[in-house]
């Protein structure tokens, strides 16, 4: 990586497996760790998470590329891949860990962020309102090493063929141009 001036993005969208398991697929995209962002307990557990109350949100952290992916694609595909208009809840998977949310590193990703979310709901993309937050990054904590690379790791296991094989689906159907060679 040396030489390259990588920027870096932290999304929420619901369960990491899922978001993880789109992002690291494309090309521009130097690796994804999933994690835990946004809430105030320092170095939190699954288990501390899972429960709700310690304000983070499963989260992904995107290194990545901008001479060959931009933010706002990151943006598309955040939003095409995931349901933003439902508050604390992706699919099955309840609670604000899953809310919908991206934590901007700077003024240019917030502003692009909100801009985006403007257009679509002005286009009216979604049925209803777009509910995914645009906070400011306060922290990122890597989460256990079981969680890394879930879904290729695991993908017979029936969450990951039910759940993440239809959003691989409709990555490579709606972003095909933008998937790495070696998982097409």
């Amino acid at each position: 990586m040396m030489g390259k001036n990588l920027e870096v993005a932290t999304f929420g969208g619901g369960c990491f497996w899922c978001t993880e398991a789109i992002f690291k697929r494309l090309k521009g995209v130097e690796s994804v760790m999933s994690g835990y962002s946004g809430g105030k307990r320092e170095n939190p557990m699954y288990e501390h998470v899972t429960t709700g109350a310690t304000g983070h949100a499963e989260s992904i952290e995107i290194k990545f590329d901008p001479n060959i992916i931009s933010f706002k694609d990151l943006l598309k595909v955040f939003f095409a891949t995931h349901d933003p208009t439902t508050k604390d809840r992706q699919g099955n998977d309840m609670g604000t860990q899953y809310r919908s949310v991206i934590f901007y590193h700077d003024d240019s990703q917030r502003e692009e962020a909100e801009k985006y979310i403007e257009e679509m709901e002005r286009e009216k993309a979604y049925e209803n309102p777009i509910v995914t937050e645009v906070s400011p990054f306060e922290n990122f904590y890597k989460a256990e090493d079981y969680h890394q690379n879930y879904y290729d790791n695991n993908k017979s296991y029936p969450y990951c063929s039910v759940v993440i094989g239809p959003k691989i689906k409709k990555l490579m159907e709606k972003f095909g141009e933008k998937v790495k060679d070696n998982y097409k």
